[in-house]
């Protein structure tokens, strides 16, 4: 059984890390003016947009190889909220033209994130089961 636990961490961890690393690829391609806009926009230094690169960037790298797990999917929750509050605030309480929620996708990254978080990496990983921050 614990080996199918172990599997199931590997899949959580690679499904969030690619999926979250294909928008760390359009924020490079594309740069972080939109993020940096929005940051701004309320109130917040510019610099603070270019944090999108290490929750978009760097810690999915680190949660797909299982290195720090733990510590990249908090920064991934954590880039999460943020956008959540930056730009889709709007849409917290509404739901899709199909009936689900507007943020469904928003929130299974929030989610899944807080899950790892919780959960370590698991033994399929670079730091192992035992490692600190997997």
């Amino acid at each position: 059984m614990g080996n199918t636990d172990d599997l199931g961490k590997l899949l959580l961890r690679v499904v969030l890390g690619m999926l979250i690393l294909l928008h760390g690829i359009s924020k490079i391609m594309a740069g972080p003016a939109f993020v940096i806009g929005a940051a701004t926009q309320a109130g917040l230094p510019a610099a603070i947009g270019y944090l999108v690169y290490l929750g978009e960037v760097v810690a999915p790298i680190l949660l797909i190889v299982g290195l720090w797990s733990r510590l990249a999917a908090l920064i991934i929750a954590g880039n999460m909220l943020f956008a959540i509050f930056l730009v889709h605030m709007k849409q917290l309480a509404t739901l899709s033209n199909t009936g689900g929620w507007a943020l469904e996708l928003q929130g299974m990254f929030l989610f899944t994130a807080l899950a790892l978080v919780l959960l370590g990496a698991g033994r399929f990983s670079v730091g192992g089961r035992g490692g600190r921050w997997n």
